[in-house]
């Protein structure tokens, strides 16, 4: 008999923690929360937003349960513990461990072992694109300046866990491109060389960014370039267990562990024109206590950066949008302008046509080019973010032919007899905004050093 109870009892035990995560969702703040960047399902409805009944409503209940149950982001937590601490694994894809608590972020890896690089034709395309908006910039009476944040583990790969680098000995997307922007006359600063002279680590060991330091020296290092002072890097800096890393977060999203950082401890002068929630707003504008303006398209890497810059300048306007809004230039009347972009993401400079007037190259044909003008289609439509132009999309690789070469530019005859020069995007495509009622009516291909390129 007393067996036959133990057993019932350990039976009801067991239903009962099985229940826990179910019937903890109907506490309030009981259903789990999210935890790192992850984006979790919503609450299903019953009937669309037409009224009409939702077929599909039971499979998101089935998801909304899964993201949502109780004590779910403790669980992972635990047992993402667990793994790291026993197994020496990653329970989720993002998060590389390392050694001596360094984490990495996944999505450098392809970077890191030189896996799917850039082709020729893609990296010339991203200087290229990088030349036309400092070209635009300069036409604006503005100074354009291009960097790119190394990712982690390409300055401290010391603590990455042993990997095969099958393509080790090929040149970094990164490095290549620098040397493309060199030959296309971009204006380049090399962080890479910049923090490798560095004795101390100035990334976090838990986050995917540079610290407080980091981001001061990379300020004083673009104030440099610019042809402009600042010394944030000299501080004071004051090491605070403040932070807690994204990376950190991602692995144990329940986890209360905080990283030091050098938190600077000199005045900085800023104010904002609008109130902010946090780094992360798709726009930051702001007026600090020095001179000029500045327009500045950045990415994360930016959320320390920029306070900074502000104090630099005085009056600045911080982007994340994607395409760079190169139309905010004129509006803000910019005296400088930067572009910092994450190394891991160098493929976004092919991705999207800036919001610019394509450059005109007038209406005779550039030496070395050759015009054509049938076999492409044009997809043309009105553009609402850039007033009194049209972008206009297409294949520029004709049918039957082949690129002159992986270093040409595209040229598009308008119906204004202007040659207007497109941006070069990826898979073979190429952009540009015409003015309003010109259409495009055929391609030209070209050496980059043909005259008024």
């Amino acid at each position: 008999m007393k067996k036959k109870f133990a057993y019932s009892a350990f039976t009801a035990l067991i239903l009962l923690l099985c229940l826990i995560p179910s019937l903890g969702m109907l506490l309030p703040g009981g259903d789990g929360g999210a935890g790192g960047n992850q984006a979790l399902s919503r609450a299903p409805s019953l009937r669309d937003a037409e009224g009409r009944w939702n077929p599909k409503y039971l499979s998101q209940v089935q998801d909304y349960a899964g993201d949502h149950f109780y004590l779910r982001q403790e669980m992972i937590t635990a047992w993402s513990a667990l793994n790291a601490r026993a197994l020496g694994s990653s329970i989720t894809q993002d998060v590389v461990l390392g050694s001596d608590g360094w984490l990495y972020f996944a999505d450098t890896l392809p970077d890191y072992v030189g896996l799917s690089p850039m082709t020729d034709r893609e990296i010339f395309s991203a200087a290229r694109n990088l030349a036309l908006m400092q070209e635009y910039c300069e036409s604006q009476g503005a100074e354009f300046l291009f960097t790119v944040a190394p990712n982690k583990n390409s300055l401290y790969p010391e603590h990455m866990p042993s990997l095969s680098l099958p393509a080790a000995h090929r040149p970094r997307d990164a490095k290549r491109l620098a040397e493309a922007l060199a030959e296309q006359g971009v204006n380049y600063l090399d962080f890479f060389a910049l923090f490798r002279e560095q004795e101390e680590a100035l990334y976090f060991k838990t986050d995917s960014h540079w610290n407080g330091r980091g981001a001061a020296l990379a300020a004083d290092a673009l104030n440099e370039t610019l042809g402009r002072s600042s010394r944030y890097f000299d501080g004071p800096f004051t090491p605070e267990e403040s932070h807690k890393g994204d990376l950190y977060d991602m692995l144990y999203p329940a986890g209360e562990g905080l990283e030091a950082d050098q938190v600077y401890g000199g005045e900085l002068a800023i104010e904002y024109d609008v109130p902010i929630r946090s780094a992360e707003n798709l726009t930051i504008m702001t007026h600090g206590g020095g001179e000029d303006s500045l327009v500045m398209f950045r990415d994360s890497f930016g959320n320390n950066l920029y306070p900074y810059l502000a104090d630099s300048f005085g009056a600045a306007l911080f982007s994340r949008s994607m395409p760079y809004r190169l139309d905010l230039v004129s509006q803000r009347e910019a005296d400088y302008v930067a572009a910092e972009l994450v190394e891991r993401n160098l493929r976004y400079l092919i991705q999207n046509v800036p919001l610019m007037p394509a450059p005109c190259r007038g209406e005779e044909l550039p030496e070395g080019f050759t015009a054509y003008g049938s076999g492409v289609n044009f997809d043309v439509e009105p553009s609402e973010n850039l007033p009194g132009c049209a972008l206009a999309t297409f294949s520029p690789a004709l049918s039957g032919r082949e690129l002159p070469n992986s270093d040409s530019p595209v040229l598009v005859l308008a119906s204004d007899g202007n040659y207007y020069e497109a941006f070069l995007l990826e898979d073979e495509t190429a952009g540009l905004y015409l003015p309003a009622g010109v259409r495009p009516l055929g391609v030209a291909y070209g050496s980059p050093k043909a005259p008024g390129l």
